[in-house]
């Protein structure tokens, strides 16, 4: 039986919107503050990376706490956002209206509240949206499945019928675990690992491209049982 998916799932950073040189900046400015060069070793690490305040507070020898990695790291990138330098990605919006077209639709992310507000306000979703799950609504980040568990269970839908659109491998892995079926668009043209394969229902190099992609999937409809 083909899947019906009555809801969308969308991660944010890298997948609705563009900070790939955001949240490096602002991490690599606050270490550098505790003795600690940035490397693009430290940019890989943060990709996805629901675990990301905690890795950063590692890097600065024990002075500081995930919780002000959060703080100092979000008001940067705020600032970053009143400046206009965080810009939905191209093919963004109408990845989302069409998703609405079809069902419920939601947010998850690891990300502060305050900061996804803030760029959901910009980007005038925040009205339009069922459902939204940040980093303080959830015991564990991605990879681990907490944050898409709870996005279904705010929809009041069972995570089989949820469709979710990921960047990153550890937002695939934790989509995946919670039951959700994936839309992947990795980032940059990134070449996913081989062992998430089974774990992508279809995938796309960037929103504009996912596009009729996302309408294929959430068009299907069931098919009949066998008589």
């Amino acid at each position: 039986m083909t899947p019906t998916h009555r809801a969308t799932v969308f991660d944010l950073d890298d997948t609705l919107i563009d900070t790939a040189d955001g949240w490096p900046r602002a991490c690599a400015a606050f270490t550098a503050r505790h003795g600690h060069r940035w490397s693009p070793a430290d940019t890989a690490a943060l990709h996805g990376n629901g675990g990301w305040a905690s890795y950063v507070a590692g890097l600065c020898g024990g002075t500081v706490g995930a919780a002000e990695v959060v703080e100092e790291c979000t008001t940067a990138i705020i600032r970053d956002h009143a400046a206009g330098l965080v810009r939905a990605l191209p093919g963004a919006l109408e990845l989302v209206r069409e998703a609405e077209r079809h069902g419920a639709i939601a947010v998850a992310t690891a990300r502060a509240r305050r900061f996804v507000l803030a760029v959901l306000d910009g980007m005038g979703l925040t009205s339009r949206l069922n459902a939204v799950v940040c980093g303080e609504d959830v015991a564990r980040g991605k990879p681990a499945p907490d944050a898409y568990l709870h996005a279904a269970a705010r929809l009041g839908l069972p995570p089989a019928d949820c469709l979710a659109v990921e960047d990153s491998p550890h937002g695939i892995r934790s989509a995946a675990a919670a039951g959700l079926r994936v839309l992947a668009i990795p980032r940059d043209g990134m070449r996913l690992p081989v062992p998430l394969t089974p774990l992508i229902t279809d995938q796309a190099d960037t929103a504009t491209a996912a596009l009729p992609v996302l309408r294929r999937l959430l068009s299907a409809q069931p098919e009949p049982m066998a008589q």
